[in-house]
């Protein structure tokens, strides 16, 4: 479990800070920094390695302009190996240094520090990376994509290549990580009443904007690709939590 937090610690800080870090360099350097010294003090340094090494190869293989050199397969891979930590790993219940002091209450009860590790890296990654992902799924799907005239579709918007100019609110990069935080918290409540709702709620906005494609159904696809791949993060990262919970 552990290292699954980690690595989607890595990959999602190292993407914040690759979007709004002024010197990137600096915020890598501070991430590796942090990333050692959690796993030094909760006897995880080899997992802390191992995710360094994610993450710089997820830098290196969806970058943050243009296609991603190996389409959308580095998502897939980072999914099934954090599936496969939480899987076959578990809680380790001994966070080295830091068993001494770590006590978390919740009420949901105690929470262990590799459980806590794996959902501060859960939300980290549906923040930006979830955004890199989106763009790199509809780059591989060669999707249409929004003009100056057309509001975006997606979730993640901009993160398809350089903002276009036009007028109103480019709310993409904001309205994706929210939306997937919100699907995350309300699967962990069992909320699926009001998940629904939400999603509906989406498509019901979104239907006057498709309804206007005609006979391509360009905007359709762009608005389906991006919304599902963004609700299969989202979901994918409340499985990780909730089997690590309940494990």
């Amino acid at each position: 479990m552990i290292l699954a937090g980690l690595v989607l610690f890595a990959i999602g800080t190292a993407d914040l800070v690759r979007q709004f870090a002024p010197r990137r360099w600096i915020g890598y350097l501070i991430v590796a920094v942090a990333l050692l010294v959690l796993g030094g003090v909760s006897d995880a340094v080899v997992p802390a390695i191992v995710a360094l090494a994610a993450g710089a190869g997820w830098l290196w293989s969806m970058p943050d302009r243009g296609e991603s050199r190996l389409a959308f397969w580095p998502a897939i891979a980072v999914g099934t190996v954090c599936a496969g930590a939480v899987l076959w790993a578990g809680d380790r219940g001994d966070a080295g240094l830091l068993a001494a002091v770590w006590d978390l209450q919740t009420p949901f009860g105690d929470v262990s520090f590799d459980l806590a590790m794996l959902v501060v890296g859960v939300a980290l990654f549906l923040l930006e990376s979830g955004n890199v992902v989106v763009r790199a799924a509809l780059s591989g799907e060669h999707a249409w994509r929004p003009t100056d005239t057309a509001p975006p579709a997606s979730d993640a918007p901009s993160a398809i290549g350089p903002a276009q100019p036009r007028g109103g609110f480019m709310g993409g990069r904001l309205i994706g990580p929210l939306e997937r935080v919100i699907v995350l918290l309300l699967t962990l409540a069992t909320a699926y009443s009001l998940l629904a709702a939400m999603l509906a709620a989406k498509g019901i906005v979104r239907f006057p904007e498709i309804s206007r494609d005609g006979e391509t159904g360009a905007r359709a696809e762009y608005f389906l690709v991006g919304s599902l791949v963004s609700w299969v993060i989202a979901l994918g990262g409340a499985f990780l939590v909730w089997w690590s919970a309940n494990s």
